[in-house]
């Protein structure tokens, strides 16, 4: 279990980027492995999301807590049963270029040795495609058709 960071440059404003990756329950529509999301509640500042996620015929069922500080931060932990340990953090920052640095810290350990393997031989892997899942989604919502 090792932490994991990605940063990309993304010319949109922050606020676009975290109403994006705040919006959980379209993760289905782009993110691969997610095959459910929905908010079970919500207050003031924090979401309680139930989440399915799949690869293959392996399927698991979770729920997160996300604390959102629009437009500039989500932080995201997990204390299901599924895991030893679930965070995660977008930050979006203004660059002074334009658009916006964003970047994504993950850090996650399963308490099931398979899923560890599973899931875990491919850890950095899995963090840049959700990057690169979010900017597909930004390009697709916000540059409208090519």
């Amino acid at each position: 279990m090792s932490p994991y960071a990605e940063r990309q440059h993304l010319p949109y404003a922050a606020a676009q980027l975290f109403d994006l990756v705040a919006n959980v329950e379209r993760y289905p529509e782009f993110m691969p492995w997610v095959t459910e999301a929905r908010i079970r509640h919500r207050r003031d500042r924090t979401i309680v999301v139930e989440m399915a996620v799949g690869v293959g015929r392996l399927r698991k069922r979770f729920s997160t807590i996300a604390t959102l500080e629009r437009p500039h931060r989500i932080d995201i932990a997990s204390y299901d049963s599924t895991f030893d340990r679930f965070e995660q953090r977008w930050t979006f920052e203004p660059a002074v270029e334009g658009g916006t640095n964003v970047a994504y810290h993950v850090v996650f350990a399963f308490r099931s040795r398979m899923l560890q393997t599973l899931m875990g031989a491919s850890f950095s892997d899995q963090a840049i495609a959700t990057m690169s899942a979010f900017r597909r989604r930004a390009q697709r919502l916000y540059d409208g058709p090519t």
